[in-house]
């Protein structure tokens, strides 16, 4: 499994500080694939109901793994995960735990115990561009258009049928089972609109009145959408209510594959390039960050920059995506550093042979290409 090896170095860390590693991401990432590759782990699938009854008595199973690293993955089948997963971390000091599932963990209502202090999150994404390359396709256009989840990345035909079949699992494993949501007709419907929408301006009014719902199902539509990492959220950045948009978020689908298919592009065309470029430079962020608080910043006479990472400890970062250099227009930049002159000014395209700082209308600013966001945000 050395196509993923940066992600198996992130479970060692997180095994470093933490006896819990928490592997999270949405369905057929690639989290089983990568908790199988880990040397000398003892394995269980929990929805083998055989598995499920050994780990019935906590106490006897970790007293059989003293000492070992225990992958178990789907663990949220089991009645009670939280308790086995306390138990290790409280009296088996010696036994690293890899648990797995498709949503956050606090999403989870099986989960009673946050398992504070005894656990640390690792999120799975679709394929990063290191992914891509170590998978042997370094072809962006590739990987927009199959997307970041292995199987369908590296599928030799269009795997349209599949789309289909991990809608109807995601719904039966991950909404259904873990957020008893009865009709799945208007939820689907949110679904696919929000892809063909995706990276817009989320309008629960105008989505509840499509989808024949109201706007509080709605808005819990998303939470479910978002706790299983389906759909991102990303919020304004601002601080001056009067001249900046607070409170009207955008809404990114998960995977450029499921985009462009839900949006019938392809193959694409010249102006499908741009969107999808950003969604995988989100994806670059998210992977880099492991957390979503990415955000993107907007003027009500319309300035607009793409994403805006901002921390505490550092002046906010303002990031453009564009596919091709020349496309760059510096004015909704200028306009963000008239407002917050500290931080980086960054330039992600996909026509950068090297990367390097260019002086644009008195701008400073930094280009990369998609290989270097990560080492940005880390």
């Amino acid at each position: 499994m050395n196509e993923r090896r940066h992600w198996l170095d992130r479970i060692h860390a997180a095994w470093a500080t933490r006896p819990i590693c928490w592997l999270q991401g949405v369905r057929r990432v690639g989290k089983t694939v990568l908790a199988r590759s880990i040397a000398d782990a003892a394995y269980y699938d929990c929805e083998l109901p055989s598995v499920r009854r050994d780990l019935r008595d906590p106490e006897r199973f970790l007293e059989g793994h003293a000492g070992r690293c225990v992958v178990l993955d789907e663990i949220h089948r089991l009645d009670d995960p939280s308790e086995l997963l306390k138990i290790a971390a409280d009296h088996h000091p010696g036994i690293r735990v890899l648990a797995t599932g498709s949503s956050s963990l606090g999403a989870r209502a099986k989960f009673r115990d946050t398992l504070a202090g005894r656990k640390h999150e690792v999120w799975l994404t679709p394929m990063t561009h290191a992914d891509a390359i170590a998978f042997g396709h370094s072809a962006v256009e590739h990987r927009m258009v199959r997307g970041g989840l292995p199987p369908f990345f590296l599928s030799r035909t269009s795997p349209e049928r599949e789309y289909q079949e991990w809608l109807d699992a995601y719904w039966a494993k991950d909404v259904q089972e873990l957020f008893r949501l009865e009709k799945r007709g208007p939820f689907a419907r949110l679904f696919e609109m929000l892809l063909v929408d995706s990276g817009g301006i989320f309008e629960a009014t105008r989505f509840a009145r499509a989808c024949e719902v109201s706007r509080q199902t709605v808005m819990n539509y998303l939470e479910v959408l978002e706790a299983t990492f389906v759909m991102h959220v990303v919020r304004p950045f601002a601080s001056k209510p009067s001249a900046e948009i607070v409170a009207a978020p955008r809404v990114y689908g998960f995977d450029t594959g499921f985009v462009a298919y839900h949006r019938g592009w392809s193959p694409l065309r010249r102006d499908d390039y741009g969107p999808l470029w950003e969604h995988l430079v989100l994806n670059e962020l998210h992977a880099a960050r492991q957390r979503r608080d990415v955000q993107y910043w907007r003027t009500k006479t319309g300035h607009e920059v793409d994403f805006v990472v901002a921390s505490r400890r550092a002046a906010p970062m303002a990031i453009e995506c564009k596919w091709s250099q020349d496309a760059f227009d510096p004015t909704a930049m200028l306009a963000f550093r008239q407002r917050y002159p500290a931080g980086e000014n960054i330039l992600v395209a996909s026509d950068v042979k090297r990367s390097g700082r260019r002086r644009i209308r008195g701008l400073e600013v930094r280009v990369v290409g998609l290989s270097q966001v990560a080492g940005l945000v880390a």
